[in-house]
């Protein structure tokens, strides 16, 4: 291993290590940092009395944040390397949570929630570029659809720790939160490389780096025809999951006989140990295809919103629950895995700036849904809300990637024959 992977560990193989280290950063800035806040917000708001339009104004903040820290990453990337911006997202995380963990106010907790919610646009992107560097070809696809789990593993972790921190206690699992991102931040400054990237064949210390762009690629590069596909499906890839996260919970609890305090944590830990699944995305990608998984996930997405949307019926609220759980989990884990493998084959020769531009679309879908279909929600009822989602989710379905799954072919230059060799084994792969 070059100078570029200096704090990788003796013994172990590099494949394991990046996908460690990206499924721990994922896991806690996702699973603990973002998705934290739905999962203690009924804690939040018995402890420091906040209103509705603050809560919703928090949440706000934090996508908003998490968007600003995406588009940071797109233009920073190629020159400091995936391992500093990492490092900040998890400094971020852990300095957040460690905020909301000693907060006595509603402006420390608001402080805390909106850094803590930045986290995860500094960290998930640059693993596209990390994995590029680090891994072979034929090891690259798995990796990914490994790294965008850790959402999965944290949030297994998470239900159960509200379920047992309840009331003050709450504050002791926002430690173990700071805790853990300190040293998943810790880890992954050990294995990623830093510094911009090399070009092939400055020597045998940079076996995988991809050469430096003669020139940065303008607006245009990413607003090509084979991107589209890839955009919509990220938009609605954020509407469905926003709107599931943030409402799926409070739908089953109207309708569940057990409280809402219970209901809640194993609803969530559900989730999580169904959605571990989603490790197996990029094998799924490898063996069926890109089309079809994609159609499998959102007709997954979409059963699963769709049995929200009739939990009311009689003799289906806790079934029901159960069932959208189990099934929502590794449509959702593996929905992020797709969009990383998708992205890197829509863009090969600029993997971080081209998975920013995707998570971008994601992004926006995430403020969308829930104002959308909160509206809609308000007039009409949770039910027809999650008949919409449910909706959208199936028109995604019928969205094909190509089916050839071929890399979008690099700019002419220097190395073009090079990088379309190595588009193509990863196509292959």
């Amino acid at each position: 291993m070059g100078r570029g992977q200096r704090g990788a560990l003796r013994g172990v193989p590099v494949q394991w290590q990046v996908s460690v280290a990206g499924m721990a950063a994922v896991g806690v800035t996702f699973g603990f940092a973002r998705y934290g806040y739905g999962l203690f917000l009924p804690e939040f708001r018995r402890a420091f009395d906040l209103p509705v339009a603050l809560v919703g104004l928090i949440a706000s903040a934090s996508y908003v944040g998490y968007i600003v820290a995406l588009l940071s990453v797109g233009m920073l990337v190629t020159r400091l390397g995936p391992r500093p911006l990492v490092v900040i997202g998890g400094l971020s995380a852990a300095g957040g949570m460690g905020l909301v963990a000693c907060a006595r106010g509603p402006v420390t907790l608001t402080a805390g929630l909106v850094l803590a919610g930045t986290s995860p646009g500094w960290v998930w992107a640059p693993y596209s570029d990390a994995v590029d560097r680090m891994l072979a070809p034929h090891l690259r696809e798995r990796a990914m659809g490994a790294i965008a789990t850790g959402t999965a593993f944290a949030v297994t972790v998470a239900g159960p720790l509200a379920l047992v921190a309840q009331g003050p206690r709450w504050r002791h699992a926002w430690l173990a939160f700071t805790a853990a991102a300190l040293l998943a931040t810790l880890y992954n400054a050990r294995v990623l490389p830093g510094g911009a990237r090399r070009a092939r064949g400055a020597g045998r210390d940079a076996p995988t780096a991809g050469p430096l762009p003669a020139r940065r690629p303008g607006l245009r590069r990413f607003a090509r025809a084979a991107a589209i596909p890839l955009y919509a499906t990220a938009l609605s890839y954020g509407l469905v999951g926003a709107v599931y996260w943030a409402f799926a919970v409070e739908a089953v609890s109207e309708h569940a006989e057990a409280g809402s305090d219970v209901v809640a944590p194993l609803f969530w830990t559900l989730m999580g140990l169904s959605g571990t699944a989603g490790v197996l995305t990029g094998h799924a990608i490898s063996r069926y295809g890109l089309r079809r998984v994609h159609r499998g996930i959102f007709i997954g997405l979409g059963g699963a919103a769709g049995l929200v949307a009739v939990a009311g019926l009689p003799g289906m609220a806790l079934p029901g629950a159960l069932l959208s759980a189990l099934v929502y989990g590794p449509c959702f884990m593996a929905g992020s895995g797709l969009l990383a493998v998708w992205s890197y084959r829509v863009f090969p020769d600029r993997p971080t700036p081209g998975f920013t531009a995707t998570v971008l679309f994601l992004g926006l879908g995430t403020v969308a849904g829930p104002a959308l279909l909160g509206a809609l929600a308000e007039h009409r009822g949770l039910p027809a809300a999650f008949a919409a989602t449910a909706l959208t989710a199936a028109l995604t379905a019928l969205i094909q990637p190509p089916r050839g799954e071929r890399a979008a072919r690099p700019s002419p230059g220097p190395s073009s024959g090079r990088r379309t060799a190595n588009a193509a084994t990863w196509s292959g792969s």
